[in-house]
């Protein structure tokens, strides 16, 4: 791949790249926290509820005990609510919405309310205004017959 990239490909890059990378090695720091005693019972599955026992060593934060759910967890602010992508993500029910949207920091998510007729309208408009679609359009594929 060449250093440059194209007007196209330049359109695609977004400036929050950087923060949904942070967010990641944030969360790679992350426990992953668990039910108490979630290990001990079949019965009990592994998603989170917060510890409320009168004697819970878990509510308790005792050494040993897996770590329980608090605020100093939380990933970076400026990238919390960012698509993977690094865009922001705007759910578009019909072509005038898309015209709201900075294509610099905003991507598009078609609703999933809309037609393949619409979606089609909607996708056209979008590589008009250089805006990124999260959910393109898949078109339908005909079935060849065998034999």
């Amino acid at each position: 791949m060449s250093e440059e990239a194209g007007p196209a490909e330049e359109r695609r890059r977004s400036p929050f790249k950087d923060l949904v990378a942070l967010r990641e090695r944030v969360k790679a720091r992350k426990p992953e926290f668990v039910r108490q005693e979630s290990w001990r019972y079949v019965r009990v599955k592994e998603s989170w509820r917060k510890p409320r026992g009168m004697d819970s060593k878990m509510r308790l934060q005792k050494k040993g005990w897996p770590p329980i759910v608090k605020v100093g967890y939380r990933g970076p602010a400026e990238a919390r609510g960012l698509h993977p992508s690094g865009f922001r993500e705007v759910l578009v029910h019909n072509v005038e919405e898309l015209e709201r949207l900075d294509p610099a920091k905003e991507a598009a998510r078609i609703a999933h309310t809309v037609g393949l007729r619409k979606r089609l309208e909607i996708m056209r408009r979008a590589e008009e205004l250089g805006i990124y679609v999260l959910n393109p359009p898949r078109l339908p594929v005909e079935e060849e017959e065998i034999g």
